[in-house]
């Protein structure tokens, strides 16, 4: 005969008492910002609570030890949130305001959120490998590619820079923009649009009066048509994949060496 299991159910997390810190979402940093802290019939602070099926009201008291209203007892002394240049710390010693801001606030996730120290060292984490990974690939990178990756931030102007300086800057634009640069720097169509750039510069081909058309210079021989509503320098990048493109290419590779 077969025995019964009995299901176990799955615990609730446990409320951990320690120091905890609270930001306002979007980066906001204001010198002061007030959170709503008592229920009031025109700015309504409660609580729904799925067991008793009713909202239940929240205030935060100093004195109290539960921000629900209907736990509190005898005289409150009513305090006030106050996050300065959107950051509030709050002492493990303040189990109140914890627990209305980190378990019944309406406002948690929507105008401010907890710092979770594990998840922040994780995304720290991630940052500083990134910028490693940044690091070492601008490090090798040859002169023409790291040209071509700081032509999309800082445009023309890198024509008339030394290469000690597109060296320099292009370490400086992986430690400070990681995430930016990987996606730049695995991106072909950004290199095949500098070389573009550098052939229109030279003048091997040049782009029509009305940035419809792709020529070569000396001949003024079409190259192809710009489809419409879109960037020159990346439709030409596109074009140089195509086999007829893929011919021009190399036309221009050998006048630029």
């Amino acid at each position: 005969m077969a025995t019964k299991t009995k299901a176990i159910k799955p615990s609730s997390p446990k409320w951990v008492i320690k120091d905890r810190s609270y930001v306002l979402k979007g980066g906001k940093q204001p010198l002061t910002f007030t959170l709503a802290s008592k229920h009031h019939s025109r700015t309504p602070l409660l609580w729904w609570d799925e067991e008793l099926g009713y909202s239940r009201e929240l205030r935060y008291a100093t004195n109290q030890r539960s921000p629900l209203r209907d736990e509190q007892k005898g005289s409150s002394t009513l305090g006030h949130i106050v996050f300065k240049d959107g950051f509030l710390f709050v002492s493990k010693t303040n189990q109140s305001l914890q627990k209305l801001l980190s378990l019944y606030h309406p406002g948690k996730d929507i105008v401010y959120e907890e710092l979770d120290s594990v998840q922040e060292a994780k995304d720290d984490l991630i940052d500083l490998e990134m910028e490693i990974e940044a690091l070492n690939i601008a490090k090798s990178m040859d002169l023409d590619h790291a040209e071509a990756v700081l032509r999309v931030d800082q445009g023309s102007s890198v024509s008339s820079m030394t290469s000690q300086e597109i060296k320099r800057d292009i370490l400086l634009y992986a430690k400070t923009n990681a995430k930016l640069f990987l996606q730049l720097a695995n991106d072909d169509n950004v290199q095949l649009r500098n070389f573009g750039i550098k052939a229109s510069e030279l003048a091997i081909i040049h782009l029509s009066a009305d940035q419809r058309s792709w020529h070569w210079s000396k001949t003024n021989r079409k190259l192809f048509t710009v489809p419409f509503d879109e960037n020159p320098f990346s439709a030409l990048a596109a074009w140089f994949k195509t086999d007829e493109g893929t011919e021009v290419y190399k036309a221009i590779e050998k006048q630029l060496k």
